[in-house]
């Protein structure tokens, strides 16, 4: 296989951008309405670069992959013109790109992605959606597909983790499922008493291991807690016997344990994984984990998870 390289696609590069364009737009099938790719100059790529950026693929020194950005709204980034050689697709060169653009959105510190695909092109629809991107729009034959990337960050104390769960509680809705994972006292059930604390609900949020699932009525307008502990449970036939699916959609949902049960309630949600890392000191009040959030779905579109989660 021949190597490939992703470089940040300069103003000095719009010619090889442009060329890998127009030969990857000349190749497709015509649509209707035409795509207007094939009309693009190397003076409208070069302002475009120059104001947003871009990336350009190489192999052998030879351009065969593209992809404009642009910021279509605050805290994402807009991919365009994504666009690889008719000679080199199959090859991994769209997908190396995909994920160098995430980086980028990543170093930029933007919350996630976004862009503009045809319904008219089955492949190129599944491709995005196999990278985990959800429609969120579309407009005729345009569909929108977007990601909100995913959250890692070190949380030193309970009393960190319990503010992680505080902060999120001020971007759930009813409706939510947040999905926790990890293993024997990492933290899931201090994570959701910070839920719990940002939402306002009544009562102490506990482990409710020997009770399955407990139910925190909000002292405010919002939605109530459904607080669920699905570590004694089989599979997803017992999980299914709650009933929890009667209330999930008035609720703010938290199922500890319940990777590989839950997901079955909504496509919609949040999956939350707490590991414990290595500690750099001795200090009794330090114990830290790392925790992950993967948002799935398209509810979890322009929600700023980054920029309200990482500080």
């Amino acid at each position: 296989m021949t190597a490939l390289t992703v470089l940040d696609a300069r103003p000095a590069d719009a010619a090889a951008v442009c060329e890998v364009i127009h030969r990857a737009f000349g190749a497709r099938e015509t649509l209707d309405p035409p795509s207007t790719a094939t009309g693009v100059t190397g003076d409208g790529i070069r302002t475009v670069l120059a104001e947003h950026g871009g990336l350009v693929v190489r192999t052998s020194d030879q351009p065969v992959g593209a992809m404009l950005f642009d910021r279509p709204r605050p805290g994402v980034l807009g991919l365009r013109r994504v666009s690889v050689d008719p000679d080199h697709q199959g090859h991994g060169v769209a997908s190396a790109m995909v994920g160098c653009a995430e980086e980028v959105a990543e170093e930029r510190g933007l919350d996630g992605l976004m862009l503009t695909a045809r319904i008219e092109l089955p492949e190129t629809v599944e491709f995005w959606r196999r990278r985990g991107y959800a429609e969120v729009d579309r407009d005729g034959p345009y569909l929108t597909y977007g990601k909100t990337l995913p959250v890692r960050r070190e949380l030193t104390t309970a009393e960190d983790t319990r503010a992680f769960g505080e902060r999120l509680a001020g971007l759930l809705r009813a409706g939510d499922l947040v999905v926790l994972s990890g293993e024997l006292g990492a933290g899931k059930t201090t994570l959701a008493q910070g839920i719990g604390a940002g939402l306002g609900v009544r009562g102490t949020v506990t482990s409710p291991t020997f009770v399955i699932q407990r139910v925190h009525p909000t002292l405010d307008s919002g939605p109530p807690l459904v607080h669920v502990d699905a570590y004694r449970l089989g599979d997803a036939v017992e999980f299914d016997d709650l009933d929890i699916d009667a209330s999930v959609e008035e609720s703010v949902t938290v199922v500890e344990w319940g990777t590989g049960i839950a997901e079955g309630l909504t496509e919609q949600r949040l999956e939350i994984r707490l590991d414990r890392a290595s500690a750099t000191t001795e200090t009794v009040d330090i114990d830290p984990r790392v925790v992950t959030a993967r948002p799935r779905g398209a509810r979890w579109f322009g929600v700023p998870l980054r920029s309200t989660l990482v500080a």
